[in-house]
């Protein structure tokens, strides 16, 4: 028996409960890892709300870093005691230990430890897809990028700093502006206090950028439209502050014959050569130093419900790792 976090319903953080349950054998092309450290990312509150759909009972989670225990039969490539890493479905990594289908594991190299595997695969892979594969950010382009304090924002403010980009990001309290600048965003904007719209159109001399990425979704979206250049691309692949619905695909034209697009890693990553390109990419810049992985925040795993409690009141910056 080993234990995780198991829920009944979906609800609020409480419907979470830290319990005892079963583990299997792996079976051809899995293997049982025992997790030392597990991500915390906001997908994890979608699936444990519902928004995101999944069967109950339900264990949340979609990244960790650990140590393979056993392998089914016929799974070459990796060996009992490796250490490795995951993030994407299925998901189930608020657990102690799990089976996990074989291609969605990626080896940790010495040089990256555990709590940072575990921090660094889900938002780092995201940055990744964001900024090479859905728009490819170039040396001298200017992008808007909500929620620049956020995991994902944090990698990307490096990413972006690497690339030779510039960068306009929102955030909501002058700390985490700080924090932002300090890894690499060139323009902070208070949303609390400031009209970002505005204010992107003043640092672009009215031109708007080409790409917006919004994880925040209906409370920035109309907005994001207008910081668009003619032709731009609106990047939604997230909604903090809830989904954006009943929205008329005619704005697109009158506002300058814009694209949109809502992405998501499991997707970008669905091919077994995609994912260790993503991870492959994403770990070099880690080694070398260009992205630091920020672990602002842990939690044990059995205080799963108080982790999610301070993400959905805005409460983390960067990463937030539970420990195991």
């Amino acid at each position: 028996m080993v234990k995780a976090i198991v829920q009944q319903e979906h609800g609020g953080p409480e419907v979470m409960k830290w319990q005892e349950v079963t583990l299997g054998a792996p079976g051809a092309g899995e293997a049982r890892v025992r997790h030392t450290a597990v991500g915390l990312n906001f997908i994890d509150v979608y699936f444990r709300t519902g928004l995101y759909p999944a069967p109950l009972p339900l264990t949340t989670g979609m990244e960790a870093a650990g140590v393979i225990e056993e392998l089914g039969p016929g799974v070459s490539g990796f060996n009992v005691g490796d250490r490795v890493a995951y993030a994407g479905r299925p998901i189930g990594a608020y657990s102690e230990a799990r089976i996990m289908p074989v291609d969605n594991l990626i080896k940790l190299p010495d040089g990256i430890d555990d709590q940072t595997g575990a921090a660094m695969m889900l938002q780092g892979m995201t940055a990744e897809y964001l900024l090479q594969r859905t728009f490819h950010v170039k040396q001298g382009d200017t992008v808007l990028f909500h929620a620049a304090a956020g995991g994902v924002g944090l990698f990307v403010c490096q990413w972006l700093r690497h690339i030779g980009a510039t960068m306009i990001g929102t955030v909501g309290s002058e700390e985490k502006g700080e924090l932002a600048k300090s890894l690499g965003c060139s323009h902070v904007i208070n949303y609390r206090t400031e009209d970002f719209q505005k204010r992107v159109m003043e640092i672009t001399d009215g031109k708007g950028v080409p790409v917006v990425y919004d994880a925040i979704g209906k409370d920035t979206f109309e907005k994001s439209l207008d910081c668009l250049s003619p032709r731009g691309l609106m990047v939604s692949f997230g909604n903090s502050s809830g989904p954006v619905t009943n929205f008329d695909l005619g704005v697109l034209g009158a506002k300058g014959s814009l694209y949109i697009t809502r992405p998501t890693l499991m997707t970008y990553n669905a091919k077994r050569a995609d994912l260790e390109k993503s991870a492959g990419d994403l770990m070099k810049l880690v080694e070398s130093g260009a992205i630091k992985v920020t672990i602002n925040q842990t939690y044990p795993l059995s205080e799963a419900r108080k982790a999610h409690e301070d993400l959905e009141g805005r409460k983390t910056t960067g990463s937030t790792v539970f420990t195991v």
